[in-house]
């Protein structure tokens, strides 16, 4: 089993505002399948209104993200699943209860977790 990254930044949520109580609705029930299919680790979403930093190595801590980087926002769901199909197939609930697209991404096995 491996573990998929679910995403879909902020700006991909055009839902008119009346109606983004029926998604979260929506993105909830899927995520309580998620939980009672077992194959739920995390999901949440990025708290914009706490500015991200980078900590070095040595505790010096610089305000903002990485300039080269897109901004990181919106939300997101780990996932443990079976096989590549099986991401595919909760990323599209998740779009559907989202109402936009989801971005998949697979994490490197790490043999120590």
């Amino acid at each position: 089993m491996a573990k998929y990254l679910i995403t879909f930044p902020s700006a991909a949520m055009v839902a008119p505002p009346e109606e983004m109580e029926a998604v979260g609705r929506a993105s909830r029930a899927v995520i309580a399948a998620a939980k009672a299919a077992g194959v739920y680790v995390f999901a949440g979403g990025i708290d914009a209104s706490v500015p991200a930093v980078r900590v070095a190595g040595d505790g010096a801590v610089t305000p903002g993200p990485y300039p080269e980087r897109p901004l990181l926002d919106g939300g997101f769901a780990v996932l443990e699943l079976p096989d590549r199909a099986a991401a595919l197939d909760w990323a599209a609930r998740l779009a559907a209860g989202c109402r936009c697209a989801q971005e998949l991404r697979v994490f490197l096995f790490d043999p120590l977790s």
